[in-house]
């Protein structure tokens, strides 16, 4: 990671304070937007997909959405997964072997509850992971994210058994797009965030919230970005955090 300094005619290495800026996917409407102000600000993030109900297209990862997942691969953005249909985990069911009960909130059985194994839980993070490395040929990163991060213990165990370390966010860095416009606008969430976001923070984001009236993004993206910087923080991957390096190389990543 490199800063500059004000005034410098070249990136140095320095002690800036990284934070690591994410995004979950969604409807995709201001997804092209967000790659611009990323592009034009040189922040690398790290994109967690499933396959979401978009408002155009066959899905986030389906093949409308191809080539812009490719475009952020060439840019050198990474990847990971957040289940195949965004599929949120309800709770720990009793009994042997291991089952959950989870309901997809995308996909034809959004809205029902099913019984998984774990061997299932395993299948929906990497159906999304293999989708996402092969539509950007950029192997996705051996970690995800549960959907609306909601897990357990057991949970979380047996995604490690199969390969992959949960990434979650830090408290300060919950950005607060899924909150309605009406009783968080913009100008506050922006003022939260450059107020209370600290060095190693993991900021979260979406590529779009179908209920918010108001979008977040790209309106607060740059000028919270900016406004970072002039504070000396930096941006990174997940492939770089203390928590995750280790288990990224020690897990094909």
């Amino acid at each position: 990671m490199a800063c500059v300094s004000a005034g410098a005619q070249k990136p140095a290495e320095s002690t800036c304070k990284p934070l690591y800026l994410t995004f979950d996917t969604g409807h995709m409407d201001i997804a092209p937007l967000i790659a611009e102000v990323l592009k034009r600000q040189g922040v690398k993030a790290t994109f967690f997909a499933a396959n979401e109900r978009t408002k155009e297209g066959d899905g986030s990862l389906g093949d409308h959405w191809a080539p812009w997942w490719k475009a952020r691969a060439a840019e050198g953005h990474e990847f990971a997964s957040h289940t195949w249909q965004h599929d949120y985990w309800r709770s720990d069911l009793a009994g042997s072997p291991v089952r959950f009960q989870v309901r997809p909130s995308a996909g034809p059985q959004a809205g029902q509850n099913l019984t998984w194994s774990a061997k299932q839980y395993c299948e929906s993070i990497a159906l999304a992971a293999n989708r996402l490395t092969s539509i950007t040929g950029k192997k996705a990163l051996p970690i995800y994210r549960a959907p609306g991060g909601k897990t357990s213990p057991t949970l979380l165990k047996a995604a490690a058994q199969c390969g992959y370390k949960h990434a979650g966010w830090s408290p300060a860095g919950f950005l607060g797009d899924e909150l309605p416009s009406e009783k968080y606008p913009n100008a506050v969430l922006l003022k939260n965030a450059l107020a209370n976001i600290r060095e190693g923070d993991i900021l979260l984001a979406h590529l779009g919230i179908w209920s918010r009236r108001d979008p977040w993004a790209p309106a607060v993206l740059e000028p919270l970005i900016v406004g970072l910087k002039n504070k000396g923080f930096c941006f990174a991957t997940l492939r770089e955090h203390p928590d995750f390096k280790g288990w990224i190389t020690s897990h094909g990543g």
